[in-house]
């Protein structure tokens, strides 16, 4: 009877623990991901103001290069790659100064008209600060791991305005095709917690609702079917294109500025040849395309 009454109570302080960590997590991460999107959404209305913006894309770039390669070299690439690398290799520790450089590097690069992406940053500064409050308090390895997983849930739920998505993420993301049941509530917690305070700063989510009610058929079904492996197959493509050229980036003995440049001008390049739709993140395209509106160019002055 003691050992369940010790077990139980040791049981609820770990919960109650990380009930109130999470939280914290959540808050610290909802406040850093709304100053992220307000400093984005600021540079790229800026930047659309003129209407050869994305010239300024080589510079960009180049700037971008810079501010990882002396400040935070930890900064480099997609992001969530260099945080399962912190996880299993350096039990969670993520240099501080990732996140400063991680955010002003994507919102240069984006304002200027690169195509990149914003979950990965923000996934990655949520880590980066789960893991300094971890060392300022001084945690064991494992509860900074529990820590920078509750950051990444909580900056991909921040991000996009999705806490139970970005929750399964975190505990998923580390291990492709298991979940970490340990850190599921915590996950939950941070992912809701941080979404609930950028909505409450003000942070507005790219929602679209559904205006009909698919009536299920046969048909309707290998429609569904037949989509979902042509999208695989798209990503899949995607995938491996983007791991060819930077396999062959890597292996070109040139210098990152001068990479920076030759891709920069390429794209201002096929900017000018195709559209400037391409550019940015690309949640207009998306937008018009999900309104039935035609995606137009957008070589104009706001």
């Amino acid at each position: 009877m003691r050992k369940k009454v010790l077990e139980s109570s040791i049981l609820f302080v770990s919960i109650v623990k990380w009930l109130f960590l999470a939280s914290c997590a959540g808050i610290l991460v909802g406040v850093s991901t709304t100053v992220f999107l307000k400093l984005l959404e600021a540079g790229i209305n800026f930047a659309g103001g003129y209407r050869y913006y994305f010239v300024a894309v080589p510079a960009a770039f180049v700037l971008s290069v810079l501010l990882v390669k002396y400040l935070a070299p930890q900064a480099e690439g997609h992001g969530t790659e260099k945080i399962i690398e912190a996880v299993h290799r350096h039990s969670g520790r993520i240099n501080p100064l990732v996140v400063p450089v991680k955010l002003i590097a994507t919102v240069i690069t984006i304002a200027a008209g690169g195509s990149a992406g914003k979950e990965g940053p923000c996934a990655q500064t949520g880590a980066g600060l789960c893991s300094t409050i971890s060392d300022i308090f001084r945690f064991d390895d494992r509860d900074r791991k529990k820590m920078v997983i509750c950051g990444i849930s909580a900056g991909f739920a921040t991000v996009f305005g999705t806490p139970i998505a970005g929750a399964i993420f975190g505990v998923e993301v580390l291990f492709v095709g298991a979940m970490l049941y340990d850190v599921l509530l915590p996950s939950f917690v941070a992912g809701i917690v941080g979404y609930q305070v950028s909505s409450a700063l003000g942070v507005a989510y790219f929602h679209e609702p559904l205006r009909f009610v698919p009536v299920f058929s046969s048909a309707l079904f290998i429609k569904v079917c037949i989509g979902g492996l042509f999208f695989g197959l798209c990503s899949l493509i995607f995938i491996e294109t983007l791991r060819f050229f930077e396999n062959t980036g890597s292996r070109m003995r040139l210098n990152k500025i001068y990479k920076a440049i030759a891709g920069g001008s390429a794209l201002v390049v096929l900017a000018f040849i195709f559209s400037t739709s391409y550019l940015g993140l690309g949640l207009e395209t998306i937008k018009n395309a999900i309104e039935g509106e035609s995606v137009k160019d957008q070589f104009c002055t706001h």
